[in-house]
């Protein structure tokens, strides 16, 4: 097989992490990360973009926050919670069985029961501990071989 073929079979086959977050920056370095150790990014501020993202581009994992503001651009009322995001998740073919890791600022005593009895596969709080969070999508994937570029 030539040597381009197998680099394209290589980079179609690269797991795709969609980052659900309200913060840019939070975004930003959780791709930095993620690329580093070979992960393709796709990245959505809001539910409603993560949905399309979802429907279009079908990520093998999601990483998910729970609070996000009111949708002010689009009429204002409630914004979307990373619990609603989940429950339309489940209604779509394209998402039914993706992981879904939750990083959120709010307490863990307050939604990591809550997380992973909506059917969360993991949960952290914010600050995320990179080589946590790495052990954990490499556990996800079964990839728990492969070296850190952290």
């Amino acid at each position: 097989m030539p040597l381009g073929v197998a680099g394209q079979q290589l980079v179609s086959t690269r797991k795709k992490i969609l980052v659900v977050d309200d913060s840019l920056v939070v975004r930003k370095v959780l791709a930095m990360k993620l690329k580093a150790n070979g992960y393709e990014i796709l990245e959505a501020a809001d539910g409603g973009t993560a949905l399309g993202i979802v429907r279009t581009s079908k990520p093998d994992l999601m990483l998910l926050d729970l609070s996000f503001p009111p949708d002010v651009a689009h009429g204002g009322g409630a914004g979307w919670d990373g619990f609603h995001i989940m429950e339309w998740l489940k209604r779509m073919d394209e998402a039914k069985h993706m992981p879904i890791i939750i990083i959120t600022a709010g307490s863990p005593e307050e939604y990591k029961a809550r997380s992973l009895a909506a059917g969360a596969a993991d949960f952290f709080q914010k600050p995320v501990n990179d080589g946590e969070l790495l052990v954990a999508v490499r556990r996800i994937f079964g990839d728990e071989h492969l070296e850190s570029s952290l």
